[in-house]
């Protein structure tokens, strides 16, 4: 199987359950999207800047940043030094095991650090966001609900849209940041659409499994098992000992988006199996 077609064959897998619509995002995209999105990340070096963490009452979600985890894990790996952006608590909760850019919230204005102000002084090689709430047209934050988040999100758009590196997406209902590439194909959904975009969007039923269809080539090319090398349990299992809940049941419970991590796992096998790394 070429990257191509191993590209919309993982296209297809990622949207299959389809809960939130996700297969009329993957309709607007030109196909190969995971494969094209990867090659922004083959062979990288430098800092790499993966946002994630979506607010859930007074916590965060497990859907995000268990992608989050896998991409820097693998990222760093593959030689690259990865570096979490997320706002209070979450960046609080993984400072202690990763490098974290605290992320300030929307009231504040969004600049601190100033984006501008950092991407000039980091200079990263590229920036990722993994379910991050895009802002809207009105200038708030939504959640899937419609409920306004904006006193409790972490303002990291203009991480996106000042920086001169690649950037990515991964969303999977319309109001991520990234959404606002294809925000006039998806504004029939029940969901206030983020106009943020970003240069290569990826969509997924669940975010996190985003992350996965772009492990598979960085693992293929680099001839190793990465996403063997990870278990999406044990990162439920930090994030949950750390305050987490699911995003839909707003429970403090091992799962994203309301699906147990079995079904993430299935996910992984499925493309380990589709690149090489698990039998038939």
């Amino acid at each position: 199987m070429n990257d191509q077609t191993l590209s919309e064959t993982i296209e297809a897998l990622l949207v299959a359950r389809n809960p939130r619509h996700m297969q009329t995002a993957r309709a607007a995209l030109q196909p190969g999207y995971y494969l094209r999105a990867a090659e922004l990340l083959r062979d990288i070096r430098g800092t790499v800047l993966i946002g994630t963490g979506f607010p859930v009452g007074n916590t965060f979600e497990t859907d995000g940043p268990v992608g989050a985890i896998a991409l820097y894990q693998s990222l760093e790996a593959l030689g690259a030094e990865p570096v979490m952006a997320c706002a209070s608590p979450l960046a609080e909760s993984l400072a202690a095991d990763y490098r974290v850019l605290p992320l300030a919230l929307a009231p504040t204005g969004g600049g601190e650090p100033d984006a501008s102000a950092w991407l000039a002084a980091n200079r990263p090689a590229a920036v990722i966001s993994i379910e991050r709430p895009g802002v809207t047209a009105d200038g708030h934050y939504y959640n899937m609900r419609g409920e306004d988040i904006s006193p409790r999100c972490g303002v990291f758009d203009p991480f996106l849209t000042h920086a001169d590196c690649p950037t990515i997406a991964i969303g999977d209902g319309g109001n991520e940041i990234g959404m606002g590439k294809i925000a006039d194909a998806i504004r029939a959904l029940d969901i206030r659409v983020a106009v943020t975009g970003c240069g290569e969007l990826l969509v997924a039923d669940v975010s996190n499994w985003g992350a996965y269809g772009l492990l598979a080539f960085l693992g293929r090319w680099s001839q190793r098992d990465l996403l063997g090398e990870f278990s999406p349990l044990a990162a439920l299992r930090y994030l949950s000992e750390r305050g987490s809940v699911d995003g839909v049941t707003r429970e403090n419970t091992l799962t994203e988006d309301g699906m147990a991590p079995s079904e993430g796992e299935a996910v992984i096998r499925e493309i380990r199996r589709l690149t090489g790394f698990a039998p038939d």
